[in-house]
């Protein structure tokens, strides 16, 4: 009976982990805030103010731009030379693929992929009705 009771609680506990959400909160939350409407703690110290995540569904005909939105956090459309106030996650996420994989071969690109889609299913959820 104990053991029955102990084998079921990785998998209750890995259910209730929210990667998108994990994400989100590591990677946007202090620029974009907790809601994800704009007013996280470091909104001082930007150039521009960061924009309402909640409401990029509702500027685009009711779709979340999935594709401008990957590419943007991902940065892959970032001139070769030009500024931009928000980090560069796809190559952090590259980074951090290496530092945790270590000697393991890996695939550096899905692991940053899987990240991303996660955190972009998660906006996806944030989005207002």
């Amino acid at each position: 009976m104990v053991l029955g009771v102990c084998a079921a609680l990785p998998s209750a506990q890995a259910a209730k982990e929210d990667l998108g959400k994990r994400e989100y909160e590591a990677k946007c939350a202090n620029c974009h805030g907790k809601t994800g409407k704009g007013q996280g703690p470091f909104v001082e110290f930007l150039k521009r103010s960061p924009p309402d995540l909640t409401t990029l569904a509702k500027g685009n005909g009711g779709i979340l731009p999935m594709d401008r939105l990957y590419q943007s956090i991902s940065g892959s459309t970032v001139a070769a030379h030009g500024s931009r106030d928000m980090p560069i996650w796809g190559r952090e996420y590259n980074i951090e693929a290496a530092n945790h994989y270590m000697d393991v071969p890996y695939d550096a690109e899905a692991y940053a992929r899987a990240r991303l889609l996660a955190l972009l299913e998660y906006i996806n959820r944030l989005q207002t009705k």
